[in-house]
Formats: structure tokens, sequence, C-alpha cells
């Protein structure tokens, strides 16, 4: 909640808050049960946001941020996305307060960044408070695919109004260069993929570059597997954008090997881009 006031802040937008309770099913087989019950949930919720509304007013020093609160009783992944269409994103925590602490990712968060219309961003922290980082680069996953070029386009408006650097990262692998059987940067086939790979970023970069002068670019393109290079400038990084699924994933899929990863494992927030057209 407090990435997402500074956030809010960032690009000039209202914050909402949302609370929802849930009523397990078992205590409806008992009227005076579900009564007290539920209404003890509706003021732990509304005690929630009433914290929640005073720390993100804390964090960004009040700043002129307009905050509105909403208590839902229901299923929290159904809530939230019934809110995907007039929103410019979503955030959320990695898990919630009835996960596992094991989990590496919660179920809601899954649920939402794979259902979600709009970006969802999974807030994840690296710092000895657990909060999000707020320096580094913007980082964005690059492939050449239409989500591709939607999250490009998402990275460089996070990018701007941060005021951060952004860095275009293109990882591509290939069945017939293998560093393990000899394979090296000097084998023309290795060297044609690299050249392609760079043309394909370039490409993807065309426009958004002129659009947003302000944001300086640094352009990386590597021989490996995805997750493990972003993973590695999500160290440094205060925001990693990836499309929901690459070039490589089925149509039907709603969210890729890479994201799904890089959900449970960055060293910073991540945030998914999923555009309506393939929901």
């Amino acid at each position: 909640m407090v990435w997402a006031a500074r956030t809010a802040v960032a690009r000039k937008l209202p914050l909402l808050l949302v609370s929802v309770v849930h009523v397990p099913a078992y205590y409806y087989s008992e009227p005076y049960l579900v009564r007290g019950y539920g209404d003890d949930l509706k003021n732990a919720g509304r005690a929630h946001l009433d914290s929640a509304a005073v720390l993100a007013r804390e964090a960004v020093d009040d700043a002129g941020l307009e905050i509105d609160t909403k208590l839902h009783e229901g299923r929290i992944a159904e809530v939230l996305l019934q809110y995907a269409p007039g929103a410019s994103m979503i955030a959320l925590g990695s898990r919630g307060l009835g996960e596992f602490s094991g989990a590496l990712l919660g179920s809601v968060a899954r649920a939402v960044a794979s259902h979600s219309t709009t970006p969802v961003a999974v807030v994840r922290g690296r710092t000895l408070d657990g909060h999000a980082p707020t320096e580094g680069p913007v980082v964005v996953g690059i492939d050449g695919s239409e989500i591709s070029a939607a999250a490009t386009k998402v990275a460089f408006q996070e990018a701007s109004a941060r005021n951060a650097q952004l860095v275009a990262v293109n990882v591509w692998s290939d069945v017939s260069v293998q560093p393990s059987l000899g394979a090296t940067e000097d084998d023309p086939h290795w060297s044609a993929i690299q050249a392609a790979e760079e043309a394909v970023l370039s490409e993807q970069l065309a426009g958004l570059i002129e659009q947003y002068p302000d944001v300086p670019v640094q352009r990386v393109v590597r021989r490996d597997r995805p997750v493990r290079v972003l993973s590695e400038f999500s160290e440094q990084a205060q925001l990693l954008v990836v499309g929901s699924r690459g070039r490589g994933g089925f149509r039907g899929m709603l969210l890729g090997s890479t994201s799904a990863a890089l959900m449970s494992t960055a060293d910073c927030p991540v945030l998914i881009v999923r555009p309506a057209e393939t929901s």
C-alpha cells in the first residue's frame, strides 16, 4: 500500500484502497454465528482501511494524494477483478494474511494477475524493513510479441513518472547454439541470432524513445534463460515490467512461465501487463 501510494503520486492518480472480508460457507449453518462473525470481520476490515489510509498519506507526506476506501464482502480475487476495467493498475502483495508463510506467491495474486485486463503489480521488497525499493531503474522484458509491446509502453510511462532509467532486456535461446556443446559468441549462427534479436529490441523501442525523450534507455540483448537474466536485473531495479506471457507461450495461456516465476522470485515489484484483447 505504501508502494501504491507513491506510485499514485508519481502518476498523479487517485488511490483506492480495497478491503474484502469473506465469511466461510460453514458459518451460514448457524445464523447467529454468521451475523456475529460477519460483523467482526467488517469492523476489522474498516479498521484496516483506516490504518492503511493514514499510512499511505504518511508515506507520501500527504502530497495532495486523493484517497478513497471501499469495504466488500466476497472472494478477494473476484472483487479486485471487478475494479480492473476502470483502474490504471491493481497493486497487491505477493501473498496475503490467509496464505501459508512459506508460500512464494499467494493464490489471490496469481488469480488477479492471470485474469486482470489492467496491469497488476505484485509488490515485493528486498529492504530490511520489507518495503519495496524506491531507487534504481525500471527494467522491462522484451521479446517482440504483441504483449511485450504493451509492456514496453507501460514501462516507459513508469520510468518517466519516476524519473528513472529504463533497461530494456531481450533474452533469447536457441537449441542450435549451446555453449555446453562448444558454441561461442564468435560462431556465425550465434552472431546472426544476436543481430536479429538486437533488431527486435530496436523495433520494439522505436517511437517510444521519441515519445519519452526524458527517459534514458539501456539496451541489453543476451543469450540465456529469461528468468535468470531478469531476476539478476531485479536485484538493482525499483520495478520490473513484463508481459503476461511471451512469444513462446500458447495463445490460450493466462500466465506464462516467465512472468509466473518472476512474481515469486524477483527482488523488486513486478508489474504484469496483460492487454484487454487477450483476456
